[in-house]
């Protein structure tokens, strides 16, 4: 049976969500830091235009295929809203709308491989 890129996908993203989560739970702990500048990571739908999608060698006989290596980048973020008077742009109402939106995908990410998984295990099963 051939590997799924459904996983590979989904490994992704979760790796991709739990380094956003983080990059929000530090903006939220620097909330009062003067001079801190908030972060955050790149969108997902980057790090996907920069995946490669490339053949895999399954044989010894097989031409050779590199892998592709797409890191997350952690960027400050555009100062939009307001700036503290101690230059800290921190705004803690929008960092917590981005860690409800990662909690959400993090939830729907685990219920489309959950639902795929079943899936697979249907079609082994018979």
């Amino acid at each position: 049976m051939e590997p799924v890129n459904l996983f590979d996908l989904a490994t992704r993203q979760s790796q991709w969500l739990a380094v956003r989560q983080s990059a929000i739970a530090s903006n939220i702990a620097n909330a009062n830091t003067p001079g801190y500048t908030a972060n955050d990571v790149e969108p997902f739908e980057k790090v996907l235009d920069r995946t490669a999608v490339t053949l895999a060698a399954t044989q010894t006989g097989h031409l050779g295929a590199e892998t592709a290596n797409a890191g997350f980048n952690v960027k400050p973020e555009d100062a939009d809203g307001a700036i503290m008077p101690s230059k800290n742009t921190v705004v803690v109402e929008q960092e917590l709308m981005k860690a409800g939106e990662v909690r959400r995908s993090f939830e729907l990410n685990t219920a489309i491989v959950k639902a795929f998984h079943s899936m697979m295990t249907m079609v082994v099963k018979s």
